[in-house]
């Protein structure tokens, strides 16, 4: 779990990084869950709020830097 203090303090293309991996994450978690292999499927949930969160952080710094 990423925390949003930790997302903060990363510049619009380490945020653009992390949501990348974070996608790949959840898609690896996604076929796992398909070929019955995940065990825990509430991983799935944290991946998809993990990206949201992840993603807000980026539109709130772009429009942080489009008011400047």
């Amino acid at each position: 779990m990423t925390k949003s203090t930790e997302l903060r303090k990363k510049d619009v293309a380490g945020l653009k990084t992390e949501v990348k991996e974070l996608q790949r994450a959840h898609f690896g978690l996604r076929m796992q869950k398909a070929t019955q292999q995940l065990t825990n499927t509430a991983t799935l949930r944290s991946a998809r709020r993990d990206i949201a969160r992840a993603k807000t952080i980026l539109a709130e710094t772009n429009a942080r830097q489009g008011a400047k």
